[in-house]
């Protein structure tokens, strides 16, 4: 496929670590990848774009697809400031792209934009479904109109997806990376009571995963991004320390998580949720990591 052919995707949000090991796998199969990108553009495949402004619909016309995965980071204690910046980075930077999407002279074939698991709120054993209702908490609120805000492509005929995501798992960056240095000494250990659910994927099927929407005409809508197996705290940190021939005997009271992150701690580390990639097996997705255990020793010896 020569360079002129190649399809062109347009990618936020490319900087993080979902969107770097994004675009490696797609300049690796072949796409001209174009990042939209804050602050002054460095080289010929930027777009300068600051997400609480507008977008020239001239600026992202002729794009075969774009992905959306810029958002302010969620992790760090929620101030009432804190709280508009996760809300707005999403909703506004979303609906910017969106609305820029639809009115260009070329639109799009396919618009992913990201979402989480955060969707459902805290639901305890639940078994979670992309057709499930929404939760009640901060976070449920901020997916349901980071998604709402994408409805200018829908209504422009762009075929649009949202990429509700777990818990991704890479050494290099994210929840696990946090959790490698105490456990690599021997003091880690559960999250409060340790029966909430946690919905992970590895980087790789996270990746694998979005490379699958794209290419996959018949999906729109919401889409797990999960692994097919869950696990609760106790088992994920039993299985980790068990990795790391370390043990796992050290819990953290749900009182010093509260202490420590305050409302964060309630809606990400104590939250339950029990998700599952239906659309994903549905559609024919082959995991690569399906079992916790193969995907974190994979992870960790790479």
């Amino acid at each position: 496929m020569s360079p002129q052919n190649s399809p062109r995707v347009l990618v936020s949000g490319a900087s993080g670590l979902i969107g770097s090991a994004l675009v490696s796998a797609l300049q690796a199969q072949g796409y001209q990848v174009v990042q939209l990108t804050r602050g002054a553009v460095k080289r010929a495949d930027q777009i300068s774009w600051d997400m609480g402004t507008p977008l020239a619909p001239q600026s992202v016309s002729g794009f075969d697809a774009v992905v959306h995965l810029a958002g302010e980071s969620i992790v760090g204690r929620w101030s009432d400031a804190k709280k508009r910046a996760i809300r707005d980075s999403r909703v506004q930077g979303t609906q910017n792209l969106a609305n820029a999407l639809a009115n260009a002279e070329v639109k799009p074939r396919v618009f992913l934009s990201g979402s989480a698991i955060g969707f459902y709120g805290d639901r305890g054993n639940e078994v979670l479904r992309e057709d499930s209702v929404s939760g009640q908490n901060f976070l449920a609120g901020v997916c349901r109109e980071w998604e709402a805000a994408a409805q200018p492509a829908i209504a422009a005929g762009i075929r649009t997806a949202f990429l509700r995501t777990g818990v991704v798992l890479s050494a290099a960056g994210g929840a696990l990376a946090k959790m490698l240095p105490p456990f690599k000494m021997g003091v880690g250990g559960k999250v409060g009571s340790g029966q909430q659910w946690m919905s992970w994927i590895s980087l790789e099927d996270e990746v694998g995963a979005i490379l699958h929407v794209l290419k996959s005409d018949g999906l729109s809508g919401a889409v797990n991004l999960v692994s097919p197996e869950t696990a609760t705290n106790a088992d994920f940190t039993k299985v980790l320390a068990s990795v790391l021939s370390r043990p796992a005997i050290f819990p953290v009271p749900a009182f010093a998580a509260r202490l420590v992150f305050g409302q964060m701690a309630d809606e990400l580390l104590l939250a339950s949720q029990r998700v599952e990639p239906a659309k994903l097996m549905e559609s024919g997705y082959r995991f690569r990591h399906s079992g916790l255990r193969l995907a974190l020793e994979a992870i960790l010896e790479s």
